[in-house]
């Protein structure tokens, strides 16, 4: 799978459709991480434990099961799948604003993020399968998802300011809804790379749905995990987990720490706003990096920049006395990072993409889900934690150093991957 083969056009009506609904499928994310934090922090009070344990129960149960929702994906069809998820979310969202303890927000976060993750899996794999995992098309999917995660968390900011949880949480809602309807209108795209043999796994069809199959399957982890006997999977796999805690770090102490500066909920959500836009544009760029330079040592440093960029948080904002100084530099140092993370991310999907058969991009796409998920559920409650036993300054150095010295691993076991053509 690492050669490469001539490019092919995929279909333009497909590509179309995949990119509308990347724009609402990636940004739930955001929306809803976004408001977690601000809603539990300001409205309600709570510690940064608490808000940490809150932000990861999002991903608690996508650790466990994305794997069998990426199967699913592979058996029955991404949009089939995918549409189940989103219409949770739709039922969640309103929810919110309902709840307002620990323990009720716990259990809602958990299914909802557990959906919504589902949400932009299946949007990974629609576009793995509709542009066979080419990087020039992922990196333009990734860019129009970007419009939703620039416009998404400002517009959330905004309207939590004006009418608290309620409004903001009602303008979810709407954003689900409309991620539903562009997932209609996708067309399913063909799951084997060639007609199946008889007995294959790999078909053309989806198969045909019993009520078992809702039960995950051992045999489908075992496939996924299997797949991390490929260097190329493995190496990015974790390359993703290490990427995606930066995430992790900014959902929850990043939150917090701004917020004990001053800054309201629509400046937080334009710092949001700043790492997605300049991700977007970046992603424009990500083909022909991957084309000019080697992916693997692209991945490596990049994701190095991304925790070292992240974790600096307290430095910059030690930087000016002024409120609006530090707000500006965290503006510069989000933009720095978002670029580097559009460029990055696209190449990162299409390493793995590229490294198994297109019958399995469901599969792989669980796995990566699956240690983004971890990530997501041991970053935010560690580094709340240790806000709460050291300060909120000493939490970023103390996780940074960790996840720095898992890149110097990772750039290490680089060298035990084959170079992957873009």
């Amino acid at each position: 799978m690492t050669d490469s083969a001539p490019r092919t056009t995929p279909d333009p009506k497909a590509l179309r459709s995949a990119y509308a609904f990347g724009i609402f499928s990636m940004s739930l994310i955001d929306v809803f991480v976004f408001l977690i934090p601000v809603y539990a922090g300001k409205s309600l009070g709570m510690s940064d434990g608490e808000i940490g344990a809150l932000v990861g129960a999002r991903s608690l149960v996508s650790l466990f099961l994305s794997i069998h929702g990426g199967a699913l994906m592979d058996r029955f069809g991404v949009k089939r799948v995918t549409l189940y998820f989103i219409g949770i979310v739709v039922v969640c969202a309103p929810l919110f604003p309902l709840m307002s303890t620990f323990g009720a927000l716990l259990i809602l976060q958990a299914i909802s993020g557990f959906a919504i993750s589902m949400g932009w899996s299946g949007a990974q794999t629609l576009i793995a399968r509709i542009s066979d995992g080419d990087a020039e098309y992922i990196g333009r999917f990734s860019s129009f998802s970007r419009i939703g995660t620039t416009i998404a968390p400002v517009v959330a900011g905004v309207l939590f300011d004006l009418g608290g949880a309620p409004l903001a949480y009602g303008f979810g809602t709407v954003w689900a809804i409309s991620a539903f309807v562009a997932l209609w209108l996708v067309p399913e795209p063909a799951i084997a790379d060639a007609p199946p043999a008889p007995g294959d796994a790999a078909r053309e069809e989806a198969e045909k749905f019993r009520l078992f199959d809702i039960l995950p399957r051992l045999s489908d982890y075992a496939a996924s995990f299997a797949l991390m006997a490929i260097p190329a999977v493995a190496f990015t796999a974790v390359a993703m987990l290490v990427r995606n805690s930066s995430y992790g770090i900014q959902t929850s102490v990043y939150m917090t720490y701004t917020q004990g500066i001053g800054f309201s909920a629509t400046q937080i959500g334009l710092l949001f706003a700043a790492i997605e836009l300049s991700a977007g544009i970046g992603a424009w760029f990500s083909g022909r990096t991957m084309r000019r330079f080697d992916a693997r040592q692209i991945l490596v440093w990049s994701t190095m920049a991304t925790i070292l960029l992240v974790c600096a948080t307290p430095v910059f904002g030690g930087l000016s006395p002024s409120a609006w100084a530090i707000f500006v530099i965290l503006m510069a140092a989000q933009m720095v990072r978002g670029a580097i993370q559009g460029v990055s991310q696209p190449i990162l999907f299409s390493v793995q993409a590229k490294s198994v058969g297109r019958h399995q991009q469901g599969s792989v796409v669980g796995l990566r889900q699956t240690m983004n998920r971890l990530g997501g559920v041991t970053i935010p409650p560690m580094i709340g934690l240790a806000s709460d036993a050291f300060g909120r300054e000493q939490s970023f150095y103390i996780v940074g150093a960790a996840l720095l010295a898992v890149c110097i691993g990772l750039a290490f076991y680089a060298r035990r991957v084959p170079r992957i053509a873009g």
